[in-house]
């Protein structure tokens, strides 16, 4: 076990170096000039020289990638003599817009992209997974069908939509919840979670229905196998069949979709955060793309990468936990 995790750790660094590079190439080589993108369209060709000079875009590809990259680690400093500028580490430049540091302003807005992911995917993991467990269990009944036809329309229907629906009809028409308005939670609970209520279940619907129709095809396989079927020819009861034998390795393709899910919700809810007003990393990043702030939106981009291979560590480490079978394979 513990070289098994040494390798992934391992490969896990490598991961994350190709997805700086490959960050790093998109966002400074393949888009247009940053120095213009700073100055804007009326500046001087001595100014655009300058700031050119101050970010180190004279210099060879090899040495902005390096310099970047060591940012990451030390931090970096931009320009010479008196009018130096320090960026502490972990440095991911200066927005083109507001000139703040990219780690500030993300740091200053991870906590709503947290708290929508978490929320989210606890009411999303219980309701998916118990909804696909019961209908393998209640497999062509009344139940099983309901939840199969919810399970699809819940798929089907966009975030943006349930999100205005829901605005709509809870907050105008209801009036039993306020506008999402982000307050600490230890200024104002109840608000804190009336806040939060609505995004977790916008994103919730839709993932718990893709859950549902995976825990209940995972299931309904485990239950068929050879081993499940001696277990139930020794007596036992069928709470202890399920929760020993069949559903903890049905649970495996689920940690997989849910780590990647996840993960991608750390990167930010774009399209939930925006519509519900919510400043978290996904609303900063909308407002970067509509405004093309390159270090903002790479700053969101390797955030993402990062949390899509952390967590895929973290599920790689729950296998053998899940599934004996998986456990043998890291000795």
């Amino acid at each position: 076990m513990p070289l098994y995790i040494a390798r992934r750790l391992v490969s896990a660094v490598f991961v994350l170096l190709a997805v700086v590079f490959f960050t790093f190439v998109v966002f400074f080589v393949l888009t247009p000039d940053p120095a213009l993108s700073i100055c804007g369209q009326t500046c001087t060709p001595d100014r655009i020289e300058d700031i050119r000079t101050r970010l180190g875009l004279e210099d060879p590809f090899w040495v902005q990638f390096w310099v970047f990259l060591a940012g990451i680690f030390v931090g970096r400093t931009y320009g010479e003599g008196p009018t130096a500028i320090m960026c502490e580490a972990p440095c991911l430049g200066y927005s083109f817009q507001t000139r703040q540091s990219v780690m500030t302003m993300i740091g200053d807005r991870i906590d709503v992209t947290v708290t929508i992911a978490i929320g989210a995917a606890l009411l999303w993991l219980l309701v998916g997974v118990g909804a696909g467990l019961l209908s393998a269990v209640k497999a062509g009944t009344w139940w099983d069908r309901g939840a199969t036809g919810l399970a699809l329309g819940g798929i089907a229907l966009p975030n943006y939509f349930v999100a205005l629906i829901l605005q709509w009809l809870l907050v105008v028409q209801l009036e039993v919840l306020p506008f999402p308005t982000v307050v600490a939670f230890g200024e104002d609970p109840l608000r804190w979670f009336q806040t939060y209520l609505m995004p977790w279940i916008v994103l919730s619907i839709m993932y718990a229905a893709m859950y549902t129709r995976m825990t209940r095809a995972n299931v309904i396989e485990t239950l068929s196998e050879n081993y499940v079927r001696t277990a139930r020819a020794k007596g036992l009861s069928n709470g202890k069949l399920l929760t020993r034998h069949a559903l903890r390795p049905s649970l495996t393709p689920v940690a997989t979709l849910f780590g990647m899910d996840f993960a991608a919700l750390l990167g930010g809810a774009l399209i939930t955060e925006t519509v519900f007003g919510l400043n978290g990393v996904g609303k900063l990043a909308y407002d970067a793309i509509g405004t093309n702030d390159q270090p903002v939106i790479m700053g969101v981009t390797l955030l993402a990468g990062a949390a899509v291979v952390l967590m895929n560590i973290v599920v790689d480490l729950l296998y053998p936990l899940l599934d004996p079978r998986v456990r043998k394979g890291t000795r």
